[in-house]
């Protein structure tokens, strides 16, 4: 076990596959450890270079392993994979992880600490709420369209507008129990939303969060999520990588010596990119007419490529400007007037 520089560990619920290797790539040994055993068989081994893929339960083993001494990467399942040499087993992917983790310029997922993951665990509830709220407006719409009752869209106020609906229009007894029930359901919802929005306004009381919701665009949600996922901006080089990363830089297919840009490539964490496309689209649509440098770009990119694109560019901008307040602890500086 001396020799062990580098082992690679495919997680798994039960039973975990470690490979090791030693400082010339050569394995050491190759074994399966069930899940309790794992923390006793790695602090037997000094410390070395310990890799697994991001997955389930990834940062919680990424946390314990470190305090037992080893350094631990965490890499991304999609750059591990070109490393497997054969068929897809156990022992495989830990060899291909224990050889990717070694490659001088491979990327990696930064550890996140048990808040990071509370808060994220906060945006993810949230979001299912709110898509399940939709999902049920839709639902009530549709019922109501049978019925020759057509509603305005926008959840704003819809429950208010349901239930006068119910009050005036002469509609079956059982169509109108159903439909009462469906409201206390969405009632239901926008309470469980509102919770969870007090919760995220008390997170978002920190200093961080505090700077980044100066920028126009972002509210508390999107800068406790992007705290959250984020976590040390410095991982990145620049704000470029930080965009590249949620996935708001054009899809490259050059050839030839020939720069071929497409839309967006829609890598990286989803949520977060749709906070901030949400939130270009919100500072758009209350431009109004403002003279400052900021809106005039703003303003200029809509008549040349329309609103969405330019809701596009405008998130990739705020991405770049929540990079520098983060990685440099700068405070925002609103655009001078034109």
């Amino acid at each position: 076990m001396n020799e062990v520089k580098t082992i690679g560990i495919d997680l798994a619920k039960n039973l975990f596959a470690l490979h090791g290797v030693d400082a010339a790539g050569k394995p050491v040994f190759r074994k399966m450890v069930r899940r309790g055993k794992l923390l006793e068989t790695l602090v037997n081994i000094p410390s070395c270079v310990v890799g697994m893929e991001a997955c389930g339960g990834s940062h919680h083993w990424a946390r314990e392993i470190k305090k037992l001494g080893h350094q631990v990467r965490v890499i991304a399942p999609q750059f591990a994979a070109p490393y497997r040499k054969s068929g897809k087993n156990d022992f495989n992917d830990a060899e291909a992880i224990c050889e990717a983790i070694t490659r001088p310029h491979m990327r990696f997922v930064a550890v996140k600490t048990e808040a990071q993951q509370s808060a994220l665990m906060v945006h993810r509830v949230r979001a299912s709420i709110t898509a399940e709220r939709t999902a049920l407006i839709n639902q009530m719409r549709g019922h109501l369209q049978e019925l020759g009752i057509v509603l305005p869209q926008g959840a704003s106020n819809f429950a208010k507008r349901y239930l006068e609906v119910l009050q005036e229009e002469n509609l079956p007894l059982d169509a109108v129990e159903v439909l009462a029930e469906l409201r206390g359901h969405l009632l239901l919802l926008e309470e469980r939303l509102a919770k969870y929005d007090r919760i995220i306004a008390r997170m978002a009381k920190d200093e961080v969060t505090k700077r980044l919701t100066d920028i126009p665009g972002v509210g508390p949600v999107t800068a406790t999520a992007v705290v959250a996922t984020v976590g040390d901006a410095k991982l990145f080089r620049n704000g470029r990588e930080l965009a590249a990363w949620m996935g708001l830089v054009p899809r490259q297919n050059s050839s030839g010596g020939k720069n071929r840009l497409g839309r967006i490539t829609k890598q990286g964490d989803s949520y977060l990119r749709s906070l901030f496309v949400q939130g270009a689209m919100i500072v758009i649509r209350h431009l109004g007419e403002k003279v400052d440098s900021r809106s005039v770009w703003i303003r200029s990119l809509v008549e040349r490529r329309g609103v969405k694109k330019a809701a596009v560019a405008l998130a990739a901008k705020t991405v770049r400007v929540v990079w520098a307040m983060m990685a440099r602890q700068e405070v925002y500086q609103a655009a001078v007037t034109a």
